[in-house]
């Protein structure tokens, strides 16, 4: 199983592009995720990761993640290897994103009023938080 799933607050906004050859929406970000435990002098130290989301994935977080927010990513960790321009064998480990989501309250988010489907589909549902639950 090839699989990764972080929790943390984006380092900074996410930068929007499109694969010259194919269009495809690609979208990049970094997530600083908190250690579990503190160090000899107690602190918590973060590691910090750069990730890639590809098409309407793309396009949901180039639009609604912004610098500071907490969010939680899942996908897949994929390499890739190249020769560079002196003919020497570079390797790279890239975190492709294939499922993400919001993960401040309503509040620290800035209190979005519509948030996407599940499907990806690229429609929205209103919701309303002022009533109480169905059930």
């Amino acid at each position: 199983m090839n699989k990764f799933q972080f929790m943390g607050r984006l380092t900074r906004d996410p930068e929007a592009r499109v694969t010259p050859n194919t269009n495809t929406p690609v979208t990049t970000f970094s997530v600083a995720v908190n250690r579990r435990f503190a160090d000899a002098n107690g602190e918590r130290k973060a590691d910090f990761f750069n990730l890639t989301a590809y098409g309407k994935l793309a396009d949901f977080c180039a639009k609604y993640y912004r610098k500071g927010q907490q969010v939680l990513v899942e996908g897949r960790i994929q390499n890739r290897t190249w020769d560079d321009a002196n003919g020497q064998r570079r390797y790279a480990t890239d975190f492709i994103v294939e499922n993400a989501y919001f993960a401040d309250s309503r509040r620290e988010a800035g209190a979005v009023d519509e948030v996407p489907s599940s499907s990806m589909d690229g429609e929205f549902i209103t919701v309303d938080d002022t009533d109480d639950l169905p059930f």
